[in-house]
């Protein structure tokens, strides 16, 4: 991409469907940062204020409001895969709560773009900005569990959640007491006094 390309990007507008999206957000303060486009004519991967959002090539402007944001704190891994040619790959995982402070990872999304722009590494700063703190603790038999601990929006404290390296552990007495334990002695690390 030749200098005066990138310069054109850098100020372009976003897609007006990624626009009416954002227009559309119940958060008024939701503001577009950076937007991909995705391979085959599919739309766009934007990064907002609020998280991702998968904007479709062929949404009708009225249905702008009911396209989902994966937000920043659900995020559990983004991964970037550059090409020369400007585009990409971009895996995506999310996290999703099953239970009081325990994630499981959804599967994997990848979106291939055509041209990435900004959002790799406008993706990465906001991911990375809701991580507070991570712990990786072995479990008895093997694998084991991460301690996360996010900035989550509109919330004061942070959140620390487990997440298991394999779901079946969850299941399993003896791993999450030592999960809970591993927990519990992150939480009164934070405590004062």
């Amino acid at each position: 991409m030749s200098l005066g390309e990138r310069l054109r990007r850098r100020f372009a507008r976003p897609p007006e469907p990624v626009r009416a999206v954002v227009q559309a957000s119940a958060d008024a303060e939701e503001r577009v940062l950076a937007w991909g486009e995705m391979a085959r004519g599919q739309g766009w991967l934007a990064a907002t204020s609020r998280g991702l959002r998968v904007v479709p090539a062929d949404l009708r402007l009225d249905e702008a409001g009911d396209v989902g944001v994966l937000r920043w704190h659900e995020v559990g891994a983004a991964r970037w895969a550059a090409t020369n040619d400007g585009g990409g790959t971009f895996t995506v995982t999310a996290l999703a709560e099953v239970e009081p402070g325990v994630q499981a990872r959804e599967p994997a999304e990848r979106y291939a773009l055509t041209d990435a722009g900004d959002l790799p590494a406008v993706v990465r700063r906001r991911v990375d900005q809701t991580v507070v703190a991570s712990r990786r603790s072995p479990l008895p038999g093997g694998g084991g569990v991460l301690l996360v601990a996010r900035r989550v929006p509109g919330q004061a404290a942070r959140e620390w959640t487990v997440v298991f390296d394999d779901d079946a552990d969850r299941t399993d007495p003896e791993a999450r007491a030592v999960a809970r334990a591993k927990l519990e002695e992150a939480l009164a690390a934070e405590q004062p006094g």
